[in-house]
């Protein structure tokens, strides 16, 4: 008998070569069903996984990301057979799990459309039926790229080749269908009750544009189809308030052809864009930041010593001036390092908390262009805090505040995940220690529940991640805090401490919108366009009845737009019920009905977003009222 121990600290006795499974039958008969993997010691592997003496188990169901991906790439591998039998010249590439879903990506001659999805989804549920077991087996190196070979699966031959000479080279079968994976996946194809293949696209083989383009079929699956059904009703819904849609509706910003990824900022988006920046500041100055600006254009001699030049410059635009080599910046931060450098500190002026609302560029792939949530030209709104190692916590928890100040302004719930030391990571095991003791430390102390990501941290300190949730449930990364003790290093950043002597200080790297764009995205679909009022470009839209009250309508914008008041005039000579349904699909916040009897009572009929038709108002009334909505920030936009 051994013992093993599971995820309460519960220690279970088992006979010697006991599965996961059959530990899960005699746990619960409910376990049993709906276990789809496990976590043993860390590692998630198959059901069929022969537990050993001392091994920490956590059975992973749908509940669980872990279990959410072992469901997903099974689906992906059920799709894939499916797609050999309709057509079977098809050679195989590769089939991840991905966020909410999975796809594959074929090379076939056979050029995949929307209807042949349906074809393939049918054969797919068929698979699902006939319930396949799904077994694991491995084979040496050279027998692998045999049946590889005789399979005709180039790709596989090539990722076979690619692998280090020890590896373990696995495959897993289902009925006569075999591929190359390392898994784990379920135990059989039967328990992928609900699937739905959702679109097409073209991906270049191994993410290279030299290679040849490769048809990648998206899909999702749940075990239940309900939840599937829940699912499909969300993508629905994000399809309502798709940013790129609404942008273009709202007119706040364009995407052109003659600057794929930089996208252009119409007047209504840069006065949204200038909103949050001015937000940002009058934040940054409450909680005692100074702001700076770094050049747009550094040398190589800079990225050199930052480390970009050797390990990101395939993302960088670099260009030469006067015969030297530049780099247009993709991150802020060595020019932050190069300012602090620019005089000497002493321990009495730290911390210094610098934040850069900076401009970085960086090479996306096309493929990987999407609206502002995936651009090549963006603003981070950056801040880097040089500190003594006794001020990491409560720098730490200033920082944390400030970002729960921001994020809760939007009306956004986040979760917080804290990274550690990763394998490859440099600096000294004392220097780690104190950094994760202090962060793990800053959370506890503000009650902030977080969720431990061991080994995940960047290779120069560990981090903090922030998680957003908008209104439809989806999440979002956006803020981050993480702590670094590399670049000190290399740009030898030092303070005088009590002592007289050179100390190195420890720099805390925050984002808080992490990409402006993006977050203005975000905002978009967060709110269906429909912003609050202090975000809505244009807060009220002033609507004549006809043009005999237009002189009125100019007298009460005058008013609206001397006490900093966002308002237009729609002056066409349109009838009122049309440019009352414009200023609605537009999302304005409040609405201003002018007529005979408004002027002479010197009134106005308010129509509100919330409340519709609210009859007639004082202007003085109204503004009072709009500007302490304002004031307050208030999310009481509906």
């Amino acid at each position: 008998m051994i013992k093993v121990k599971l995820k309460d600290g519960l220690l279970k006795e088992v006979a010697l070569g006991t599965t996961v499974l059959s530990l899960c039958k005699e746990l619960s008969n409910k376990l049993a069903k709906e276990a789809l993997a496990a976590k043993v010691n860390g590692k998630v592997v198959d059901l069929t996984y022969s537990l050993q003496d001392g091994d920490e188990v956590t059975i992973l169901t749908f509940e669980d990301n872990d279990g959410k991906d072992v469901f997903r790439h099974t689906s992906a591998h059920i799709l894939a057979q499916a797609v050999k039998r309709l057509y079977p010249n098809t050679k195989l590439a590769i089939g991840p799990s991905i966020e909410n879903g999975f796809y594959y990506d074929f090379d076939s001659e056979h050029k995949f459309t929307l209807e042949d999805l349906a074809l393939i989804e049918k054969e797919m549920e068929k698979i699902v039926q006939e319930g396949y077991d799904i077994e694991r087996f491995e084979l040496p190196r050279e027998e692998a790229i045999k049946v590889m070979s005789e399979k005709g699966e180039d790709y596989k031959v090539e990722i076979i080749k690619d692998l280090p000479e020890d590896a373990v080279i696995s495959f897993y079968k289902q009925g006569d269908f075999v591929d190359l994976c390392a898994g784990p996946h379920l135990p059989s194809t039967k328990a992928v009750k609900a699937i739905k293949l959702l679109s097409l696209a073209g991906a270049y083989w191994k993410g290279d544009s030299n290679n040849k383009t490769l048809q990648r079929i998206y899909g999702t699956s749940f075990p239940k189809k309900k939840l599937l059904d829940e699912h499909i009703e969300k993508l629905e819904e994000a399809k309502r308030r798709d940013h790129r849609k609404l942008g273009k509706e709202l007119k706040l910003f364009t995407l052109m052809d003659e600057g794929p990824g930089f996208p252009f900022f119409l007047p209504k988006g840069v006065i949204l864009k200038n909103i949050l920046i001015d937000y940002w500041r009058e934040l940054h100055r409450k909680y005692d930041y100074i702001e700076i600006e770094t050049p747009l254009i550094l040398n190589r001699q800079l990225w050199e010593t930052s480390g970009h030049w050797y390990h990101y410059k395939d993302n960088m635009y670099t260009l030469q001036i006067d015969d030297q080599d530049f780099a247009i910046k993709p991150m802020n931060c060595p020019g932050g390092m190069l300012i602090y450098n620019s005089e000497m500190h002493s321990y009495r002026d730290l911390p210094i908390r610098a934040a850069e609302m900076g401009k970085v560029h960086r090479h996306e792939l096309s493929g990987a262009l999407h609206g502002l949530m995936r651009v090549r030209a963006f603003t981070q709104d950056d801040a880097h805090i040089f500190m003594l190692p006794e001020q990491i916590k409560d720098e730490i928890k200033g920082v944390m505040s400030l970002i729960n100040e921001i994020y809760t302004c939007f009306g956004f719930k986040y979760e917080v995940e804290l990274s550690t030391k990763p394998e490859d990571s440099m600096g000294s095991e004392e220097d780690w220690r104190l950094a994760e003791n202090a962060l793990q430390e800053a959370l506890e102390e503000l009650g902030q529940p977080y969720k431990l990501n061991p080994g995940d941290g960047a290779f120069y300190g560990p981090k903090i991640d922030f998680h957003l949730e908008d209104s439809i449930g989806r999440k979002w990364q956006c803020g981050t805090i993480q702590l670094d003790f590399q670049l000190p290093q290399r740009f030898d950043l030092s303070y005088i401490g009590s002592d007289g002597e050179k100390h190195k200080p420890i720099v805390i790297h925050r984002a808080i919108f992490g990409s402006l764009e993006r977050f203005m995205g975000i905002l978009i679909e967060h709110f269906e366009g429909k912003f609050p009022t202090w975000l809505a470009p244009v807060q009220v839209k002033l609507l004549p009845i006809s043009d005999k009250y237009q002189e009125y309508a100019s007298i009460v914008l005058k008013k609206l737009k001397s006490e900093g008041i966002r308002a237009e005039i729609d002056s066409r000579t349109e009838k009122i019920g049309y440019k009352i349904r414009e200023a609605r699909n537009e999302r304005v916040p409040y609405m201003l009905i002018l007529g005979e009897k408004e002027q002479e009572q010197g009134m106005i009929s308010l129509r509100s977003r919330k409340l519709g038709d609210e009859g007639l108002v004082s202007i003085e009334d109204f503004i009072s009222r709009i500007k302490e909505e304002i004031a307050s920030r208030s999310l009481s936009f509906e």
